[in-house]
């Protein structure tokens, strides 16, 4: 009942003529409020007095007024005791109107549990809360999480009232189920909404629509949330600029960046102009893929926009950077961000000491702490955690200790999160005592390692053999409470079975003592198990075990299968691994790299590289990608069959899939290389060109040149992995010839040379100069430069040439030399 409606049955004052303006009903209803909420307040015990106000009131029903009274109390306690008190009035109950107007007192106070209750009896009694009351549930269980409340809700309006809550309540609804995952729920009401407005367009606006979208995106989905704009386009759906962002966001995400720049162009020509939020999403998709050159366009164009580039936009840039092996200018690129009227954060300084690290220079990116606490700037957990790794991981023990403490002092306390991202950088950095001693601060300081810190610990004890210390850290869980996982019990038995003598007993001890406790061993459990018996041979225990897992309703994967395979290849026994295969394939289970390269590895063992090379060549045709290992086993078998300038094809191969070599790879090649080429190429005449592999031609130069095999086999690689721009790993390389006790000498410098500066890092070549300035060295180092530049460049001179050049002119012009048999040399050696 309406306020009005109350109103109207309440009967005047008789006393006194009232003035003009005067309105007895509603002065009357006012002070009644005003009287129950003062008792309210001031009595314990109020039931007993307001039934004597209440009963002053012939003309006004306590079920009439209570909705009013409930509205007009601000306090939720005294809006409890109230409807404490009507629920106890015999022969009367509360309506769906007082039910309601609980409700909204409780939701405005975000009392849930309450809610909860009310709801529960209101179901009971039969009874409905208001439309506008299930609205603003909607909105409040929708912004605190409570997502299936919030849905069912929206289906009690749709089923019980025949429309749709508020479009702002569906908004809300549908925009936090996105937001957290949860979206099919939100294409369910989303394709409800559609129906009830049947093209209305009365309940969906552009944000419905955009929020449906964005949650396609999320998804991976962004064709068919750019599918959803173009079916909804002029039905309650204007263009604007925030649809185009959401696309855009969403292909960066996806790392469909081509199609993302594709639609930024589009925007453009459709007369939108990009916006902060536009540029920074496809600014972070090229810098992902390393597209610097298009993103110093847009930064330029964001500039000329006279749009402010926000931290959030160098914190991506400067990160990819890192990540791309790019040198970043700390001082430069914060002069330049202030220049530019942005001011860094504590994020931009986190993203340098984080990049710093990374890179192994973990002083610098001290000194990039202190600078930012020059500045005032308060240092955060993420400012110290890269730094601690970093020194612990060089030995500067003290350095990290100090820096530990003081990221105490400053008021962030290390938590689990913090001491499992040092511990689990340490372990795979190798330093398992570094990590061990962490764990015994973190316990000293009262935060407990959860199980994933012991399974990292354990794992890495297991993989240094050191199992009687993994075995104590497995009873020290169990004392403190924290249960072994099926991924514990399965790094111990994988333990055993790495270990050096090889302990299966155990390894099976540990398998049934896991079934025993009732921890299911899952997928991983039974890999672990299967691959011990693979690595002794037992592969009919190990099928038996297949069968096992099987029978407990546990699929077996490809991992499974790859280890029963890569068994059998080991055996000798190829027939079994193809039945397996077959039997892989039969189960639906896709093979993937490692199956195929155990396959390779057996049909390379039994010299059918034709068969090997067809495997190779269907696996590629998967869209599997091969790794290291299976082209060092390609490599190694065709070095084995003395075909080297097969193996070299497989080599260059690898480096243009960006494929990082390891020394496997190196040593067949320099094994080939040293075994098989020095009698092809007795004396410099016999010298021939080889345009098809410059790593065979630069081997065969150096040896018609008089240099010795085994320099000319190392430096051959190094030039090959600068020419195909794996500058990275060409400098990891140099760095190992160094330590095997090659001098630098002339090739290596020009083989760097052309690798920074196809890099466009020309500007750093003087690290390079590792050569003396002794006019035949640099003279080596030009004839070989401009060798190089016959398969670079085409036989076009390039700036790595020149600059060799340049070194012998700026020799001669210190000794007074003729330039002129500068020239002559030049010629002479191209």
């Amino acid at each position: 009942m309406s306020s009005k409606t109350l109103i109207s049955r309440i009967k005047p004052f008789t006393k006194h003529k009232p003035p003009r303006n005067y309105s007895p009903h509603r002065t009357q209803i006012q002070t009644l409020l005003n009287d129950v909420s003062k008792i309210l307040k001031t009595h314990k015990h109020p039931n007993k007095i307001l039934q004597t106000r209440f009963s002053e009131e012939d003309d006004i029903l306590v079920s009439d007024i209570a909705p009013i009274v409930l509205d007009h109390l601000r306090d939720v306690q005294l809006g409890l005791k109230f409807f404490d008190w009507i629920t106890q009035i015999p022969s009367s109950s509360p309506d769906s109107l007082a039910y309601s107007a609980l409700l909204k007192l409780l939701a405005n106070a975000r009392r849930f549990t309450e809610i909860e209750t009310v709801l529960e009896n209101m179901k009971m009694e039969e009874k409905l809360p208001t439309l506008e009351v299930l609205d603003c549930l909607i909105r409040i269980f929708s912004d605190y999480g409570f997502f299936e409340k919030a849905r069912e809700s929206f289906w009690v309006v749709v089923k019980a009232y025949c429309c749709l809550p508020s479009v702002f309540a569906c908004n809300r609804l549908l925009d936090e189920l996105v937001k957290h995952g949860r979206f099919e729920a939100a294409r369910d009401i989303y394709e409800e909404m559609l129906k009830i407005d049947d093209g209305k367009n009365s309940f969906i606006d552009n944000y419905t629509t955009c929020i449906m979208v964005r949650g396609f995106c999320k998804e991976g989905k962004v064709e068919q949330g750019k599918k959803l704009i173009e079916d909804r386009w002029g039905v309650g759906c204007i263009p604007n600029i925030v649809f185009y962002n959401t696309l855009i966001n969403g292909y960066c995400k996806k790392g469909e960046v081509r199609r993302a720049y594709q639609l930024f162009q589009k925007l453009k020509l459709n007369s939108f102009l990009p916006t902060l939020v536009t540029y920074g999403s496809m600014i972070s998709g090229l810098c992902k893929v390393g597209k610097f050159e298009v993103v110093n366009k847009l930064l330029s164009e964001m500039r000329e926009r006279g749009l402010t580039i926000n931290v959030q936009i160098y914190v991506n840039l400067i990160d990819a950077q890192y990540k791309h092996g790019y040198t970043v200018e700390v001082k430069e690129t914060i002069m330049k961000m202030v220049a530019g009227g942005c001011k860094p954060d504590i994020r931009l300084y986190n993203t340098l000491i984080c990049g710093a690290c990374r890179d192994g220079k973990v002083q610098d990116a001290k000194d990039i702490l202190d600078l930012a606490m020059k500045k005032g700037l308060t240092p955060s957990k993420f400012s110290y955690t890269p730094l601690i790794l970093g020194f612990y991981k060089e030995g500067e023990f003290v350095k990290a200790s100090n820096l530990l403490i003081e990221m105490t002092e400053k008021g962030h306390e290390p938590d689990l999160v913090t001491y499992a991202s040092i511990i689990h950088g340490l372990v795979v950095g190798g330093e398992l005592n570094v990590a061990l001693s962490i764990r015994e601060k973190m316990v000293e300081r009262g935060v407990l390692p959860d199980a994933g810190i012991y399974n990292v610990l354990i794992s890495g004890l297991c993989k240094k053999g050191m199992l009687p210390s993994a075995q104590k850290l497995v009873t020290e869980m169990l004392e403190q409470n924290i249960l072994p996982d099926a991924f514990v019990y399965a790094t111990m038995i994988d333990g055993f079975v790495r270990n050096r003598h090889g302990d299966l007993i155990e390894a099976m001890k540990l398998f049934e003592l896991m079934v025993d406790k009732g921890v299911k061993p899952g997928v991983v459990g039974y890999n672990a198990m299967i691959k011990g018996y693979c690595k002794f041979g037992m592969l009919k225990d190990a099928m038996s075990c297949i069968d096992r897992m099987l029978k407990q309703c546990v699929y077996p994967d490809e991992f499974t299968y790859s280890t029963v395979i890569d068994g059998h290849v080991k055996q000798n026994d190829m027939d079994g691994a193809l039945r397996v295969f077959t039997n892989m394939v039969k189960h639906k289970c896709k093979p993937n790299v490692v199956t195929y390269t155990s396959l390779i590895n057996g049909f390379c063992r039994k010299r059918d590289s034709d068969k090997a090379e067809e495997l190779f060549n269907e696996m590629k045709s998967l869209a599997l990608v091969p790794n290291v290992v299976t082209y060092s086993i390609l490599i190694g078998n065709y070095c084995k069959e003395r075909q080297l300038a097969k193996a070299a094809a497989y080599f260059v191969e690898m480096l243009i899939n960006k494929c990082t070599p390891n020394d496997v790879a190196y040593n067949y090649l320099v094994d080939g290389l040293i075994n098989i080429m020095p009698n092809l190429v007795p004396e410099r005449e016999n010298f021939q060109e080889d345009r098809n592999n410059l790593m065979l031609d630069v081997f065969k130069r150096m040896l018609s040149d008089r240099w010795d095999p085994r320099t000319a086999a190392y430096n051959s690689i190094l030039v090959c992995l600068c020419q195909h721009q794996m500058l990275k790993t060409a400098f990891e390389f140099r760095d190992k010839m160094i330590k095997k006790g090659f001098l630098p000498g002339p090739i290596m410098f020009a083989a760097l040379l052309h690798g920074i500066c196809m890099e466009g890092r020309s500007n750093e070549w003087k690290n390079l100069l590792t050569i003396s300035r002794d006019q035949q060295e640099v003279k080596v180092a030009l004839k070989y430069s401009l060798f190089l530049d016959k398969y670079i460049h085409q036989g076009n001179a390039s700036e790595a040439s020149r600059i060799s050049h340049s070194l012998i002119l700026e020799d001669n012009s210190n000794h007074h030399v003729d330039v002129g048999q500068v020239t002559d040399l030049k010629v002479s050696v191209v």
